[in-house]
């Protein structure tokens, strides 16, 4: 009888009905769960600092009243009660102290990555960008690890680094496109580095989702090595992608070693023949990164000179940056920062 009725006229719209049904109601109990959940933390980290402010409590007790707690609530609860859990939710309601600006959208274990950030522009930075790519819990922690921020941060100034705090990365222009350097730290590539320009394509194809992360929101993968014949002649660009947001082709070429003028040349190309031969009606023109290990900045300066295209040469890193370096560089623009937010609580 049951196989009848699969086979009746509007059966399968009623199936999908109640299915989608379900599964709407499913997500909507899920997002009440997380936003109480995310509100009975914040009340929990309110009331142990509130109580900490009451007295010489915090001096008198420290750690102990942690301690103490979370040996009574475990009791009392069960699990989920650990000092180190109580001090997330003790630093939620720190670095978030008026509870609606903590967003809804991402799940308690985010906000544990996120507090575990002393400095207020990162933390919004990674915030808004984990709302906006939709990261989950191990990519929140690969772009923390992988010093996002400061790799954006350190090629803007200061009313750059606090949009990006405010808003994240927002794609409005190719140059938004933009890392410096790129971290392939998921390629696992072992120490001491030697591998071609061929098994780095591999590696990366084997690894396109981690990629896709790194390049940023809005890329889809169109082919790699392709091939573009000019002359009788074939050349090949390494990875093609296309970016949903400013509607155009992105060439990627790589370079095992270091980026030279041939390099842009042949970039510039390939850039020429994808806005003749492969854009269609509403693609913006092309933008060219070329990605090597190093690059001379003088001689790529004069090889784009009088270069019109959208060409960029970026570096990009097996290995995870020196995060004390890139900090340095904008450290300026934090005291800035700091300076004007206590001359504005004043």
């Amino acid at each position: 009888m049951s196989k009848e009725i699969s086979h009746i006229d509007g059966y399968k719209n009623l199936l999908s009905s109640i299915s989608g049904i379900y599964t709407n109601a499913q997500a909507q109990v899920a997002r009440s769960i997380n936003t109480y959940l995310l509100d009975t933390y914040w009340e929990i980290g309110r009331y142990i600092v509130e109580f900490e402010q009451g007295g010489s409590t915090k001096a008198t007790y420290g750690k102990a009243l942690l301690e103490t707690l979370s040996t009574d609530l475990c009791r009392m609860h069960g699990k989920g009660f650990s000092r180190s859990n109580l001090n997330y939710m003790r630093l939620f309601y720190q670095h978030y102290p008026i509870c609606e600006k903590a967003s809804h959208k991402l799940s308690w274990s985010h906000y544990v990555e996120l507090v575990k950030i002393d400095n207020d522009l990162e933390r919004s930075f990674y915030e808004q960008q984990a709302i906006l790519e939709n990261w989950s819990i191990p990519e929140l922690r690969r772009q923390k690890k992988a010093s996002l921020f400061l790799r954006l941060a350190a090629s803007k100034d200061k009313e750059g680094v606090l949009k990006l705090a405010r808003e994240g990365q927002v794609i409005e222009n190719p140059i938004d496109l933009l890392r410096e350097p790129y971290i392939l730290d998921f390629l696992r590539i072992p120490e001491p580095y030697h591998t071609s320009e061929h098994n780095l394509e591999n590696l990366i194809i084997e690894n396109l989702q981690h990629f896709l992360l790194e390049l940023g929101k809005g890329f889809a993968f169109v082919g790699r090595q392709y091939r573009v014949t000019l002359a009788n002649r074939h050349h090949y660009v390494d990875l093609v992608f296309y970016h949903r947001i400013l509607k155009c082709f992105v060439l990627i070429d790589l370079k095992k070693e270091e980026a030279g003028y041939s390099d842009v040349g042949q970039m510039n190309m390939y850039l020429g023949y994808f806005e003749n031969e492969e854009n269609t009606q509403g693609d913006n023109p092309p933008i060219g990164i070329v990605m090597a290990r190093q690059k001379d900045e003088l001689q790529i300066k004069y090889a784009m000179h009088n270069i019109s295209s959208q060409l960029y040469v970026s570096k990009y890193q097996l290995y995870l940056p020196n995060e004390v370096e890139l900090r340095k560089e904008i450290e300026r623009i934090y005291i800035q920062y700091e300076d004007n937010e206590h001359s504005e609580n004043q």
